[in-house]
């Protein structure tokens, strides 16, 4: 029988597995704020749908709570919590940011909850770890509005500040590799037009990306998740990824064009509003429509962004069961 990782090792080398790789991720609200809670809850999610490789889901504020960022759990149906208590709100406090360890307690609780995800899975299942980008946690340490006026006002503080973030951030990654997990789920938030320029982009962005992702340059399963709308998907040639990951169903491009333009792995098919409004019909149309576009090939069967925690398991079922088809 074809593991997981080999499965998803012939769809990267372009070859045509046994069957198209599927895999869906989700928030665990208030089992988040745990270590141990998190990985008990992303085992029992792996041992129900048997997805070929888990992406381990933190509340985003697991990498900026060491510098006295706070959220709060509302009910929000992504999983997502609400910061209410911010650490940069003038400009002078972003090179002030002290540079973080793994050993730091929030950091090192996430490193302890991969070690207990890696013992709990059969070895042959792939597991990644999501790491946001710089821009994304300075984005939660001052506020959205905030950062962006902030780089357009005082962009040599900001840059002080990211490459503080970037260091912590490359650490943390260098930590998390060593549990033994097989790459990094890198969410990149800013890459969208209506938020920054392209050009802006790579000012702010892609040099504190390319100093975090140093160290993850050699894993083989690294996935670069593009959030928003009208992103800057042309962003790809800087980097080197071998799977992408967006919201292909609400941005341009579609997966069929996104396979004209990258080489590698597309990831996605399904809305999010599918999983969580619709029925197994609508979500194996969805499904049917995405294998169409890629032929089958170079795809993986997920969603856009995170599964909404009102999903059904009916619907998650039928994710499972159509790449069984």
């Amino acid at each position: 029988m074809t593991t997981h990782r080999e499965r998803l090792q012939a769809c990267l080398a372009g070859e045509t597995p046994d069957r198209i790789p599927v895999t869906l991720w989700r928030h665990f609200p208030v089992d988040d704020q745990s270590p141990e809670n998190l990985a008990a809850a992303t085992l029992h999610w792996q041992r129900v749908y048997d997805f070929d490789f888990v992406k381990v889901t933190p509340a985003s504020s697991f990498c900026v709570k060491d510098w006295g960022a706070d959220d709060v759990w509302e009910g929000h149906t992504e999983g997502t919590r609400r910061y209410v208590k911010r650490v940069v709100t003038r400009p002078e406090d972003w090179p002030h940011l002290p540079e973080l360890t793994p050993s730091t307690p929030h950091l090192a609780g996430q490193l302890a909850c991969l070690r207990l995800i890696k013992q709990g899975l059969d070895p042959e299942t792939p597991v990644i770890q999501t790491v946001f980008s710089p821009l994304a946690q300075a984005k939660n340490l001052a506020g959205n509005d905030t950062l962006i006026e902030h780089l357009h006002r005082y962009p040599e503080a900001v840059m002080r500040g990211l490459e503080i973030i970037a260091r912590s951030t490359r650490s943390f990654v260098s930590a998390a590799l060593e549990t033994g997990i097989d790459g990094i789920f890198y969410a990149v938030q800013h890459a969208q037009a209506s938020l920054l320029s392209l050009e802006e982009y790579k000012t702010f962005g892609l040099p504190f990306d390319q100093t975090v992702l140093e160290p993850a340059n050699a894993s083989w399963l690294n996935v670069l998740h593009l959030h928003g709308r009208d992103i800057h998907f042309s962003l790809l040639s800087s980097f080197f990824f071998p799977v992408v990951n967006w919201h292909d169903r609400e941005t341009p491009p579609n997966l069929a064009d996104a396979q004209r333009i990258f080489k590698g792995v597309v990831c996605g098919g399904l809305r999010q509003d599918t999983l969580a409004l619709g029925n197994s019909a609508r979500v194996m149309e969805e499904a049917r429509d995405a294998i169409q576009q890629t032929r089958g090939r170079r795809f993986i069967l997920s969603t856009g962004c995170v599964v909404p925690v009102i999903a059904s398991h009916g619907n998650l079922i039928a994710t499972r069961e159509r790449v069984n088809k």
